[in-house]
């Protein structure tokens, strides 16, 4: 089998699962974009199987510590094992993540369940050459299935290959889900990501549990998600803003599903925050989840630039015992770096405030520590205190 050798000290030496092009020593066998190959040490010790892609850089993923090939019964076998895991956390059969990319060790494999209906992603060249084998598995894990394609994802373009979404398989029937008793109307094929945002499921219940009485606006609303389950929590009144306007219909459809007042706003968020303050606007529970501000390393000061503004803006409106729930989906704005930033808001705001609680990513997207890329989604959730 052809393969690489890595160099010393290389990150997969200590747990990773990813090789970048200036961590190869050699390459052997020459090896073909999208081949299975074998990672050598120096010490030419095997230390897996991985797919190799020569366009990215990242060449080589990791998908076994064996000499393992990429057929129907290693699919079969791995997403079974996802299934499993995902058993034993009691989430959902019916709605959640079944694969996880790296998390479930299948890199680059995107599985998403809404009822009956699957939805694909294969963001890797390998995988997306083995598509065929992948669905293959799918069938015959969970029966006469439809699986839809959803490989828009911008991330494809750094493995060299093209955007295309689709049905793949059967007719897809499901375009209604449930969560926290609220109903959403789920558009698999054009919605974004595969369709809803399933990492912030259980987030959705902690916030709404909060909301009886409070006057709540959610920030980036996208489809309504956290405004709608606040609203049908009892919150006294509740506004969502954002400016997609697509986002919008999709959320005012929402509501009138469930029979639930809430005031939408198209408009930029940042703008709305200023125009609010100015008009001496106040809310007891604000919801801040934003799309990724950055998506590379040299965007991180912007990014964290934006966090403070937007926090700092936030936090004005908030009434003397008011709540702010707060997402971060940029992975490169670590833990300490997003609470840097909150701390710093405070200060320009010159609020005091205390933690509640951390959120994370749905348990159905479960994060490696020794491949941190695994983890993206990161919250807090704030009570403020009275000025001093």
């Amino acid at each position: 089998m052809a393969g690489i050798v890595v160099k010393p000290r290389s990150r997969i030496l200590h747990g990773h699962d990813w090789v970048f092009s200036s961590e190869v020593l050699k390459v052997f066998g020459n090896p073909a974009d999208g081949d299975v190959i074998s990672l050598k040490d120096g010490k030419d010790h095997l230390i897996g199987s991985a797919i190799y892609n020569s366009k990215s850089q990242i060449v080589a993923r990791r998908f076994s510590r064996r000499r393992q090939d990429l057929d129907l019964d290693f699919f079969r076998r791995r997403i079974a094992q996802a299934s499993e895991y995902r058993d034993r956390r009691n989430i959902d059969p019916k709605l959640r993540r079944v694969v996880w990319s790296e998390s479930d060790g299948v890199p680059g494999v995107i599985m998403d369940r809404y009822g009956d209906d699957f939805v694909l992603q294969t963001l890797t060249l390998a995988m997306d050459m083995r598509k065929d084998l992948i669905t293959a598995a799918m069938v015959d894990l969970f029966g006469d299935v439809a699986i839809v394609e959803r490989n828009d994802a911008p991330v494809r373009k750094a493995e060299g290959l093209e955007l295309r979404s689709g049905v793949l398989r059967g007719t897809p029937s499901q375009n209604a889900i449930e969560i926290e008793g609220v109903k959403f109307q789920v558009d698999l094929l054009r919605g974004h990501k595969t369709g809803f945002y399933l990492d912030q499921k259980h987030n959705y219940g902690t916030v709404a549990d909060s909301a009886r009485n409070r006057r709540v606006l959610d920030c980036f609303t996208n489809q309504g998600a956290f405004a709608l389950t606040c609203a049908r929590a009892g919150a006294t009144e509740v506004a969502g803003v954002e400016e997609n306007s697509e986002n919008i219909a999709a959320a005012k459809r929402n509501a009138a599903r469930n029979q639930l007042k809430i005031a939408w706003m198209q408009q930029d968020v940042f703008q709305f925050l200023r125009g609010a303050e100015k008009a001496g606007a106040a809310y007891d529970l604000i919801v801040l989840d934003p799309p990724s501000f950055t998506r590379t390393k040299s965007g991180v000061q912007d990014a964290l630039r934006g966090y403070r503004e937007l926090h700092t803006r936030a936090f004005k409106l908030l009434s003397k015992d008011g709540l702010l729930a707060t997402f971060s989906c940029s992975h490169h704005v670590d833990n300490a770096a997003f609470l840097e930033t909150i701390t710093n808001a405070l200060v320009d705001a010159r609020r005091s405030a205390r933690r509640l609680r951390r959120f994370d990513q749905a348990p159905d997207h479960p994060v490696l520590p020794t491949i941190p890329e695994t983890e993206y989604l990161r919250g807090f959730f704030l009570e403020m205190m009275p000025g001093r």
